[in-house]
């Protein structure tokens, strides 16, 4: 099997009843992103940002893997697969995949921002609760925000290098780095494709267009197939 690189979006989840940063009516409409999603809005109202994110916890544990998340899992166990997401939830790990690498942090991780600890965050965070390790009542969600660097970022590049192929599911393409993994992977020979609901407009050798549980499970079937 050719040597894969997957890189996940927000479209992966959607049809698990998680919203995406487009939608018209979800959770993130009824709140100002500079308010949540960035460090200066934590330093402004911590207790507001931990109230965004324990909502956004109880959805992700509400909601289940989807025929999607099962089909990459089953491709994860065949052959040198990566999986990169920039989903924060952990539907892909409930659907039975391993090392899973989470580029944007993960909803059920907590993160001291004074010692730099990191732990399994309960259900409910709150700005006073104290850090395990240091007891600073420092406590974030272990999430990235708008102007933070981005996880494993070596890594993912060390393997888009030597990718044969890299597949980008559900993302719209225009959030950087990620947005740029298309390229580095052309650079350096390897086929791209996309599948999402409409083209994204980036520079894929190929895109199919639909619904994650129609064309990535497609696509996963066709793979093993042919393995």
């Amino acid at each position: 099997m050719k040597r894969i690189v997957i890189l996940s979006g927000a479209g992966l989840s959607a049809e698990s009843g998680l919203g995406t940063f487009r939608d018209m009516d979800g959770l993130w409409t009824r709140y100002n992103l500079e308010d949540v999603a960035t460090p200066g809005g934590f330093a402004r109202d911590p207790a507001l940002v931990h109230d965004f994110y324990n909502a956004r916890r109880a959805n992700m544990a509400a909601a289940r893997p989807n025929a999607a998340h099962e089909a990459l899992t089953r491709l994860s166990k065949h052959g040198d697969v990566m999986l990169v997401t920039q989903n924060i939830d952990d539907l892909l790990e409930r659907a039975g995949a391993t090392d899973v690498i989470h580029m944007h942090g993960e909803l059920a991780r907590a993160l001291c921002h004074a010692c730099g600890a990191r732990w399994d965050a309960p259900p409910v965070m709150s700005a006073d609760a104290p850090c395990p390790v240091c007891n600073a009542a420092a406590t974030r969600p272990d999430v990235v925000w708008f102007g933070e660097m981005p996880y494993h970022m070596d890594r993912i590049e060390a393997a888009l290098a030597r990718a044969d192929l890299f597949v980008s599911i559900g993302t719209s393409g225009t959030v950087y780095p990620a947005s740029g993994f298309v390229d580095l992977a052309r650079m350096a020979g390897a086929g791209t494709l996309e599948l999402n609901l409409a083209a994204s407009g980036g520079r894929f050798d190929a895109v199919r267009e639909g619904a994650a549980t129609d064309v990535v499970v497609e696509w996963v079937a066709e793979v093993l197939d042919d393995a």
